[in-house]
């Protein structure tokens, strides 16, 4: 006991878990109470018991298990989560109830798994129910087969299937024990109960005593249908009806809703397992059916006949069997064997069903060719077989075939094909069989009941009868119109006789519904199914009527006149014809009012219209009587019963008056009614034929304008465009303007309810004319039609949900323009010969029977629906192994879908599902074809043909993965825009979540955004639903993403025309948005949304799919393909593919790629290579160069596209991926160096331009190896070739780039001469000359030395190459003048910069002999002695303070022997490294004023950018002598500003001043010092003013207030700004007086300038202080005022000098500006300054003064003998200074100097006798041609 206690304090659980079984038996006691108790079914208590239930009923203990299975019973009854339990739980009690001997456990067991079933988990328990049946206990089986029945009994075969069940039946019924057959024969009577005699052929092979015994029982079953007495859980609005019948004790009240119920019956091919016979076929069986001996054929064929027998076939390629038998029965001599290829052809379509489709109309036109046959067997044996082929496919399928042997000239034939229709009009229903169907079908039949043969007359009558009875009398009578009463009577006797067959699958109500159920069935199906169907039979009645009034007889003019009479007064009748136009007037007046108050059923239509006919009728001279009685034929039309008899009685006169001025308008109106009571399309006809045989040009104008209106406003429904075209070409081509602008206007109208086809009519029309029609065209683009507001009442009062049935019609609309355009029957063209090859063994030979095929295609334009046997070849082409044939017959496919339009129907199971096989292909260019030809066979066909039947779930079925991914993707794209789908849709759903889980990432990531688009069509509870056969595993992870992809599921759209555009209305949860989007967005859309609802994926197969890449990396990376890069070259000359040239990749150039290489790599290279890491390029690349050794030659055989992709990755910003690539590319040149391959043309220039564009890469060792591989590459190409490129690179607007290929250009020259030029050396040095004046100083220095370059391979003769370059085509500068700016700037930048960075901006011939100087300190110290003696006989000593700046010294221009070589040392070492030696240089260059004054505007600006710059350094005061330094730099501006051209100078500042207040990084001390620069220029403009050029610097005063308006010049922080332009203008205006405004030349728009507002103000003002004044006085007055201001300063300005000149570090420049003020002031007084000093001081003064003097006098002549002189920056004011030379004569002098050099160095040598090197210069002319080798050697 003490053991008890413990486990009764337990909770319930865990005793029903306990190892004692009381303790268990009480837990489960205590377990049943509990769950009894729990009220609600989604109590979180439950969920502890979830793991026990199996346990439950498994126990061990009998006792115990019985209580067990109680409290399972209630668990399942009352748990919401039972269903979780159902697999576990049924296989425990399938395993361990079933075999126990107590009854009751037996029962509770059957019990459980009867009401999982109830709780929606049918499938899973009759899965575990079969499963039992392979039980070796005999006990378990005979359970689970009781259990069955029970179900089965119970809830009936729609809740449990009865296919598996029925598939184990014959295996029970061989079972060893008889309980179990005996139970099995229970079952079998069971199922028949339910589905009747489906279940014989199942059972036809079991023992026939059992089957006997089977038949005894059967018969005994009541007639009556069984009843579902068990109802599931979603099932209780079902069970609350039974049980009411029950109470009430009657079933026939409801028996017509059970018979609906049950209307579908059991399909018996359903229950059957399908057998493969392909592979079971004779293996000589295509030899033997050839033989020539009928023997051999026969019994092939008996083989073939026995295995068609099988009831069911598994589908598979029967193309092949189908041809065989085709040809037996169309060719074969021997009528046995026809009758026994018919009898397998039917087997055939019977076993494949709806499989076999894709060859009826393959097979349906022989065998109706030989019904020619007359042998009965025969006859027999080919109806059987095409009425089996007729189940397989659909009337409109092969209805072209059928009427092409109509008017066959054997009556047997047409007989035959009549009684065929005639059957297989018993299997359809009136939405089967449309009007568009029936028609030419009828048409035919009537030819047919006036033929001379009996036979044919009765077939006709017969297949009439029958069209009849399926669509009724009202929609047939139309087409019998002209039929005579005896034959009618004969066709309705025929109908009467008929009896139609019930539609498989339920569309018809069944067996034994009768023709009264079949109809209602119909129409109850047709409108959510098929809107346009269901409101056929109302048009068709409609149309019925108005052909009865249409034929309505003519009155005679006296009962028309006794008509009229009495419903008119008297009156009016006897003034009809008055000849008193007011008396007319006055009856039609009372016409009028009697009409208005006439009833619609006693207005007598026609006599009233004949009685306005009535004379003067439409010839009525009184324009207001006319318009009366025009108004009152509208008024007729609209009340009353309008018949078209009463239209033609008005029309023509209608017509008549429609041009005229004032009664127009009025008989436009008449006609719009009569439009409307007669129909649109029949009164249109009539009116436009009558207008155009009046041959009045208004009328016929006015006629088409009418008729344009009322197509807006009637819709297009319905008009015969046929019947306009030919009257509207001759509107086209009428002499009067009028008719052919309305003729336009009404086709545009037609163009938008036709679209484009409508061109097609006019193709043939003068090209100004189509212009028009084009034009007319382009404006309607875009338009959608407006909706129709008449003709529209009657059908909306007569149909429910008429808005679906308009837009069915226009839907229908559509198709019918495509029928109207006329097309070509080619089947003629489609011969044996041309099929023959298609098939040949020769691939050259099949090409050119698809280029026939094309052609004939190409020629026909549009072509019908017949198009021989060329379906079959090209399916077999689309298997082609040579898969550019492939392509080809895809292509070919395509054009048959535009040239056929809708007709394309037809073949899509024969033709279009092969096209979706192509989708498996493995070459992604191939696929994508297939894609687009089936995106092109959609667009004409729709996709309920393609949803239709199994093909499609074959087709995802196949494990190939491309093949899924473009379904998928196809599917997800497609299935958003449809609105309804055909439920065959659902056997994809099975395969679709094989999809999901499939070892392709990219297969699993398709399905996953497919998963919402068959959703929406199926809803979440069928796919819910159908989760339930997978594993517990899979089923749980698909029915994650099923909630998920719920969550975004896109609504149905609500109509086909506005399938994008209607979106549903926003709801309130989070998946809105990304519902409506994807419903927006079919295709796109959804692979961007539901990728976001993933995560549910299994990583398992990836980390399998990688395993298996990781295998395959094993073999070669790079595949020989043989030819095929001459095959890409000759595809890229075509045209074919896109051509390798663009600006920046975009996508279909990597897709190209990806898609040429995927031959010619392997798939998980090709990977690697477009995959978005960049670490997965560096890898792909890495593998590439350990395979490039060894399979150089398949590298060589797609070095084109190796060479393409890495031009892609010139485009990546990685370094690493591009550094790699550079390194591979290395390695891939040497290689082919090695090989000796050249590049062809086709490969260079897909890579060499962008391999250029790396060139001027920013990083130093990236352009360190490109230039690397260019020079590599002159190895494998032609430099020549090489040339043209790299000129092209000069272009770039990357300075870097255009100066590494002026360079690289010079290195050409240099290697290879100037034959290297191209296309001419003359424009190639052209070209190069025109970057000298380039704004970059590398450019342009690289430009110079790149024609040194060609100086030195071909001497003088470059002068003449260049010729004369124009100044304006430059934008020069001096290369002197440049460098010092540009190496300045750099400093100001960076103190420490070194001479070597500046090295290439220095002209190589003058750079070597100063790089002697400069770095040999030995030969500089030995120098000096020389240039000091020499020195002495030039220039008079001069004691000189302290600092001797012997680096600046001009002391070395005797060593150059040229001033040209002085200035150019003095340029050299403004780039020295030190910061002193480059200040003093410029110093230098700045104290000679006309060398200064030529520095151009641009210069100055970064020249004081940079010396500004300097000053505002905080590092330059760390350096040693820092404050002297800055000192320096403020003397040099100071001389700067001076010097300079006062023009460009001041022009700088304001430039640099813009520049400095836009930049907010600056510092705000760098602005000041600049206005500080331009107050000191204001100061100086009194002398200055004449120098300058007003015009230039008002442009630039101009463009600086454009930048800062005054408004915006205010708000600045300091206000300095604004006034020093203020005081700048002030000046001017002062200085010039009114003449300023004359100087504004320059500036647009001048009056719009703020500029000369303010002027103007200012002028004013100055006027009005000065008086009447003038102009020359004025300024007389204001330069001596400004003088006496100097002259009152001058004592300020000179003690500042003789101040400098006293400091140390000054003096110099202080003795300068002293110079250059005696200059400027002869008659400056300084004794008063000079006076107060020592004598020494004075005497250094005047010795100072004078070596200035001297040095200024040897300057000047310097400049005069170079002729080297400084341009301006700006070409378009170079014409203010005709003394500044070209770039040209620049270059030229540079030239001639170093010619002249030369041979002045060789002269030197020459009479030299000493060997020193002190000598002469020229003594290193030897070092510096070695040196000159030595780098020719290095850049080799």
């Amino acid at each position: 006991m003490g053991d008890d206690s413990e486990w009764m304090k337990l909770p319930i659980d865990q005793k029903c878990e306990h190892k004692i079984w009381k303790a268990r038996l009480n837990g489960y006691e205590e377990a049943l109470k509990l769950f009894q108790k729990i009220e609600d079914e989604k109590s979180p208590e439950w969920g502890k018991y979830l793991g026990l239930i199996k346990k439950f009923v498994t126990d061990s203990n009998a006792v115990a298990q019985l209580k067990g299975l109680e409290a399972a019973l209630a668990f399942i009854e009352n748990a919401h989560v039972a269903g979780k339990t159902t697999g576990e739980v049924v296989s425990g009690v399938v395993s361990k109830v079933f075999n126990q001997p107590k009854a009751r456990a037996k029962e509770l067991g059957t019990d459980i798994c009867l009401t999982y079933i109830e709780i929606e988990k049918a499938e899973l328990v009759q899965d575990e129910l079969i499963k039992g049946l392979d039980n070796k206990n005999p006990k378990i089986v005979v359970a689970c087969v009781e259990t069955l029945r029970k179900a089965l009994c119970e809830f009936g075969s729609k809740i449990i299937t009865l296919k598996p069940v029925v598939k184990v039946l014959p295996k029970l019924f061989e079972s060893r024990e008889k309980a179990v057959r005996d139970e099995a024969k229970l079952l079998a009577v069971e199922i028949y109960r339910w589905i009747r005699d489906a279940l014989r052929t199942p059972l036809q092979n079991i023992n026939s005593v059992q089957l006997k015994e089977l038949e005894e029982e059967w018969v005994k079953l009541p007639p009556a249908a069984p009843k579902q007495t068990r109802f599931l859980r979603s099932q209780q609005d079902l069970k609350a009806k039974f049980e009411q019948q029950q109470a009430a004790g009657g079933d026939e009240a409801d028996g017509d809703d059970d018979d609906e119920v049950e209307a579908a019956p059991v399909d018996p091919y359903e229950l059957l397992e399908a057998v493969e016979i392909l592979s079971k076929l004779p293996k000589d069986f295509y030899e033997k059916i050839e033989a020539k001996k009928w023997q051999e054929r026969k019994e092939v064929l008996e083989a073939v006949e026995a295995l068609t027998k099988n009831p069911k076939l598994e589908s598979g390629d029967y193309g092949d069997l189908a041809r065989a038998l085709k040809k037996v029965i169309g060719k074969d001599a021997n009528v046995m064997l026809v009758a026994m290829a018919a009898k397998c052809l039917a087997g055939l379509a019977t076993g494949l069903r709806k499989k076999f489709g894709t060859y009826a109309g393959h097979v349906v036109p022989t065998i109706l060719e030989k019904f020619k046959e007359k042998k009965p067997q025969v006859v027999q044996a080919l109806q059987e077989a095409i009425d089996a082929v007729f189940l397989t496919t659909t009337l409109q399928n092969i209805s072209e075939d059928v009427l092409a042997v109509m008017d066959n000239k054997n009556p047997s034939i047409k007989q035959q094909a009549s009684l065929f229709l005639a059957r297989s009009f018993r299997h359809c229903t009136p939405s089967t069989l449309p009007k568009s169907v029936l028609k030419p079908f009828c048409a035919a039949f009537l030819k047919q009941v006036n033929d001379s043969a009996p036979e044919v007359r009765d077939a006709a009558f017969e297949a009439l009868g029958t069209a009849m009875k399926v669509v009724g009398e009202k929609a047939v009578n139309p087409f019998l119109a002209d039929v005579d009463k005896l034959k009618l009577d004969k066709i309705k006797e025929c109908a009467d006789k008929v009896e139609l067959v019930g539609k498989k699958g339920g569309g018809g109500g069944g067996g034994g519904g009768g023709e009264k159920k079949a109809k209602p069935a119909a129409k109850a199906a047709g409108p959510p199914k098929k809107g346009k169907p269901a409101s056929a039979p109302s048009a068709k009645s409609k149309k019925a009527s108005d052909t009865k009034e249409t034929v309505e007889t003519e009155l005679s003019p006296e009962v028309c006149e006794e008509k009229a009479a009495a419903v008119l007064p008297a009156s009016c009748m006897q003034l009809l014809d008055s000849g008193n136009w007011k008396e007319r007037l006055a009856s039609m007046e009372e016409f009028q009012r009697a009409v208005e108050q006439m009833d619609k059923s006693e207005m007598p239509c026609q006599a009233l219209v004949k009685m306005l006919a009535k004379k003067p009728g439409w010839k009525e001279t009184n324009f207001q009587v006319m318009q009366m009685k025009l108004h009152i034929v509208g008024l007729i039309a609209q009340k009353g019963s309008f018949s078209k008899t009463s239209a033609l009685v008005v029309l023509d006169g209608l017509v008549d008056k429609i041009g005229d001025v004032k009664c127009g308008s009025n008989a436009k109106e008449a006609l719009t009614a009569i439009g409307e009571a007669c129909s649109l399309p029949w009164t249109a006809e009539q009116v436009v034929s009558m207008a155009f045989t009046q041959k009045n040009p208004k009328n016929q104008a006015e006629t088409l304008n009418w008729l344009a209106n009322a197509m807006k406003e009637f819709g297009f429904a319905g008009i015969n465009v046929k019947a306009f075209i030919n009257n509207v070409k001759t509107a086209l081509g009428a002499t009067n303007p009028a008719v052919r602008t309305s003729a336009i206007t009404l086709l545009g109208v037609m163009y938008l309810y036709m679209g484009a086809p409508l061109r097609m009519f006019f193709e043939d029309e003068k090209p100004a004319l189509l212009s028009q029609i084009d034009a007319e065209f382009e404006k309607m683009q875009g338009q959608s039609p407006p909706a129709p507001i008449r003709g529209t009442k009657k059908a909306g009062a007569e149909e429910e949900g008429d808005a679906a049935a308009e837009e069915e019609e226009v839907d229908g609309g559509a198709g019918d323009i495509m029928d109207l355009l006329p097309r070509t029957d080619i089947s003629d063209k489609i011969t044996s010969d041309m099929v023959s090859k298609i098939s040949d063994k020769n691939w050259k030979i099949r090409k050119e029977g698809l280029d026939e095929v094309a052609a004939v295609i190409s020629e026909a334009k549009f072509i019908q629906a017949n198009i021989g046997e060329l379906p079959m070849a090209l399916k077999g082409r689309l298997n082609d192994s040579n898969k550019l044939l492939v392509q080809q017959a895809l292509n070919i496919l395509q054009q048959i879908a535009t040239a056929m339009g809708p007709s394309l129907k037809q073949h899509v199971k024969n033709l279009g599902i092969p096209v979706i096989t192509v989708l498996g292909d493995s070459k992604s260019n191939v696929r994508a074809a297939a894609l687009s030809t089936l995106n092109a066979w959609v667009e004409q066909t729709g996709m309920k043909e393609w949803l239709e039947g199994e093909d499609l779930s074959e087709e995802l079925k196949k494990e190939n993965p491309f093949l899924r991914q473009e379904i998928l993707g196809w599917l997800a794209e497609k299935l958003p825009t449809l609105r309804t789908v055909p439920a065959d849709l659902m056997l994809c759903v099975p395969h679709l979540y094989g999809c999901l889980e499939d070892r392709s990432g990219d297969v699993r990531k398709k399905a996953q955004d497919a998963l919402p688009t068959f959703m929406m069509h199926l809803g979440y509870e069928k796919m819910s639903k159908a989760t339930s056969k997978l594993k517990p595993a899979s089923k749980d992870q698909v029915v994650g993403m099923l909630e998920k992809a719920r969550a975004v599921m896109p609504a149905k759209p609500e109509a086909p025309a506005k399938a994008a555009a209607s979106k549903p209305p926003a709801s309130s949860t989070p998946a809105a948005k990304p519902a409506s989007g994807l419903c927006t967005f079919p295709l796109t859309t959804a692979n961007m949304t539901t990728t976001s609802w993933l995560g549910v994926v299994g990583k398992k197969p990836p980390v399998k799919a990688g395993a298996k890449d990781e295998e395959d990396k094993s073999g070669p990376i790079f595949i020989l393909v043989p030819n095929g890069k001459e095959q890409r070259i000759k595809e890229e000359k075509a045209l074919k593919i896109l051509k390798w040239n663009f600006i920046t990749p975009r996508d279909e150039y990597v897709e190209q790629l990806k898609t040429q290489m995927s031959t010619c790599l392997p798939k998980w290279l090709q990977d690697e290579l477009f995959h978005f890491d960049f670490q997965r390029h560096v890898k792909a690349i890495g593998a590439m160069i350990e395979h490039m050794e060894a399979e150089c030659e398949a590298v060589i055989g797609c070095l084109d596209l190796i060479l393409k992709w890495f031009t892609l990755r010139f485009f990546d910003t990685n370094t690493s991926v591009l550094m790699k690539a550079l390194e591979f590319l290395k390695l891939l040149f040497t290689m082919l160096s090695r090989k000796n391959y050249q590049l062809n043309d086709y490969e260079a220039s897909s890579f060499i331009p962008y391999l250029i564009l790396k060139v001027g890469e920013s990083k130093d060792v990236v352009r360190k190896d490109v230039r690397a591989i260019l020079t590599m590459l002159c190895k494998v190409y032609a430099a020549s070739k090489v040339f043209p490129f790299l000129m092209e690179g000069t272009k770039s607007k990357n300075s870097k780039q255009r100066c590494e290929c002026l360079e690289e250009l010079g290195c050409l020259i240099e290697n290879f001469g100037m034959n290297v030029c191209q296309p001419t050396p003359a424009k190639a040095l052209k070209e190069i000359a025109l970057h000298i004046g380039d704004r970059d100083t590398t450019v342009r220095n690289a430009a110079l030395n790149t024609v040194v370059a060609a100086y030195n391979a071909c001497g003088d003769q470059v002068f003449k190459l260049i010729g004369n370059v124009r100044p304006s085509n430059l934008n020069h500068k001096n290369a002197a003048e440049v460098t010092s700016s540009s190496i300045f700037n750099s400093q100001a930048r960076a103190q420490n910069a070194h001479l070597e960075q500046s090295a290439p901006s220095i002209p190589k011939e003058f750079q070597l002999d100063l790089e002697v100087f400069e770095n040999n300190h030995t030969c500089a110290s030995d120098i000096p002695d020389l240039v000091q003696h020499k020195l002495d006989e030039v220039l008079e000593p001069v004691m000189i303070p302290e600092r001797k700046m012997r680096s600046v010294s001009p002391h070395f221009d005797d060593i150059h022997n040229s001033s040209a070589s002085t200035i150019n040392f003095v340029i050299s070492q403004v780039a020295s490294g030190d910061i002193n030696t480059s200040i003093q240089a410029l110093a230098q260059l700045f104290s000679m004023e006309s060398l200064a004054r030529e520095a151009s505007m641009g210069v100055l600006k970064d020249l004081m950018h940079g010396l500004i710059t300097l000053m505002l350094d905080t590092r330059v005061e760390d350096i040693e002598d820092g404050q002297q330094l800055i000192r320096s730099v403020n003397l040099l501006v100071v001389r700067v500003l001076e010097k300079s051209d006062q023009t460009n100078i001041l022009s700088a500042l304001l430039v640099l001043l813009q520049d400095s207040l836009i930049s907010t990084a600056g510092s705000p001390m760098f602005s000041e010092l600049v206005m500080k620069c331009l107050w000191r220029m204001i100061r100086f403009l009194p002398q200055t003013i004449n120098s300058i050029n007003l015009d230039r610097i008002l442009l630039d005063v101009h463009n600086f207030m454009k930048v800062f308006p005054k408004e915006k010049l205010k708000q600045l922080k300091s206000d300095v700004p604004h006034r020093t332009l203020k005081t700048l203008l002030h000046t001017l205006c002062r200085l010039t007086g009114a003449k300023i405004l004359d100087h504004m030349s320059m500036i647009e728009n001048r009056n719009e300038s703020e500029l000369e507002a303010h002027l103007r103000r200012v002028v004013k003002h100055s006027a009005n202080l000065s008086g009447l004044k003038s102009d020359k006085s004025t300024e007389k007055g204001a330069l001596r005022s400004d003088d006496k201001v100097i002259k009152a300063k001058v004592s300020d300005i000179l003690s500042e000098i003789f101040k400098k000149i006293g400091s140390k570090e000054n003096t110099k420049e202080g003795l300068t500006e002293l110079y250059e003020y005696k200059q400027k002031y002869s008659d400056a007084d300084l004794e008063p300054f000079l006076r107060n000093n020592s004598q020494f001081f004075q005497s250094y003064v005047d010795r100072g003064l004078r070596m200035i003097e001297s040095e200024r006098e040897g300057k000047g002549r310097i400049q005069t003998s170079t002729g080297i002189l400084f341009t301006e920056d700006r070409p378009p004011l170079s014409s203010l200074r005709p003394s500044v030379a070209s770039s040209t004569d620049m270059l030229h002098s540079k030239l001639s100097q170093l010619k002249e050099s030369r041979e002045h160095f060789q002269q030197e040598q020459s009479h030299s006798h000493s060997p020193t090197r002190s000598s002469s210069p020229a003594s290193n002319l030897d070092d510096l041609k070695k040196r000159l080798e030595r780098i020719k050697s290095n850049r080799q």
